[in-house]
């Protein structure tokens, strides 16, 4: 099942250009695998809307504002829909999948709490550019592993049509998350959506996170603490200002921060909660 063709203010030059790609000249396999590793060094995984307050925006238009026109990023329901919509806008046959991020609580609790791709080739293959940036090249759905550094990554089909990812770095616990091979629920997506968005408990809500990978080096912002983690290893670094914040926007994830100031304050109270004020 193919996502729709692309809405009226879909421009697919514009959107090339922002993540620095060329149009392909066939949708194959390796075309696709440049298209994942622009966008991913491109447009930053981000909640900030949500830490602000703000609903993110759900049609393409508007995502397609924010990431492109805005030169902003976003989480997975705007940069994998707005993905999806490009890749069909390219000849490709792409399915949106409903995924579950493993953060406590049984697969009914967590059920559409990530949307990621299905495309299919000469076999299906997974597709996200919105996890955050562990998964930097198609994944064929067939169970395997295998070194995407700094990580190892891990796939695996643990009943009927339902699949497993993980990514791990060195001796540290997995993390990932279930998906389907079926085209998702929309209404199930849009439910988690709109929760994730709103509710106190909600990892978002609570906490602010950019991500960006570039290379065989992937960089996070959690609050006022920014990593850098390589093959070689992790640095870490805690913020001590919103201008620092600011400036990290720029360098390190090549935007600007919105409202830096109320980011700063919130990510500042989230910080002692968690840490105290040692």
């Amino acid at each position: 099942m193919s996502q729709s063709s692309a809405p009226a203010g879909f421009d697919r030059a514009r959107y090339l250009d922002r993540i620095g790609a060329a149009a392909p000249v066939r949708p194959d396999l390796a075309a696709l695998g440049a298209l994942v590793r622009a966008h991913l060094d491109h447009v930053p995984f981000e909640n900030l809307d949500v830490q602000l307050g703000r609903v993110p925006p759900v049609t393409v238009d508007a995502i397609f504002e924010k990431v492109v026109n805005q030169r902003r990023g976003g989480w997975c329901y705007e940069v994998n829909t707005l993905f999806g919509v490009l890749l069909a806008d390219l000849g490709y046959a792409v399915t949106r999948l409903s995924g579950d991020v493993r953060r406590g609580g049984d697969v009914a609790e967590r059920l559409g709490n990530h949307l990621c791709l299905r495309i299919d080739l000469d076999r299906p293959y997974l597709v996200d550019v919105g996890f955050g940036g562990s998964i930097t090249a198609p994944l064929a759905i067939v169970p395997g592993a295998g070194v995407d550094g700094p990580y190892a990554i891990h796939l695996a089909q643990v009943g009927g049509d339902r699949w497993t990812f993980d990514e791990t770095v060195g001796d540290g616990a997995p993390f990932g998350f279930d998906f389907t091979t079926g085209a998702a629920d929309e209404g199930v997506l849009d439910a988690m959506r709109s929760a994730l968005a709103r509710e106190d408990w909600s990892p978002f809500v609570q906490n602010l996170v950019i991500q960006l990978r570039r290379g065989d080096t992937h960089w996070t912002l959690r609050g006022r603490v920014l990593t850098q983690l390589t093959p070689a290893g992790k640095t870490t670094r805690l913020l001590e200002s919103a201008d620092e914040m600011a400036a990290v926007g720029r360098e390190v994830f090549a935007m600007e921060l919105p409202e830096v100031a109320r980011l700063w304050r919130r990510a500042v109270d989230r910080h002692t909660q968690l840490f105290g004020t040692g």
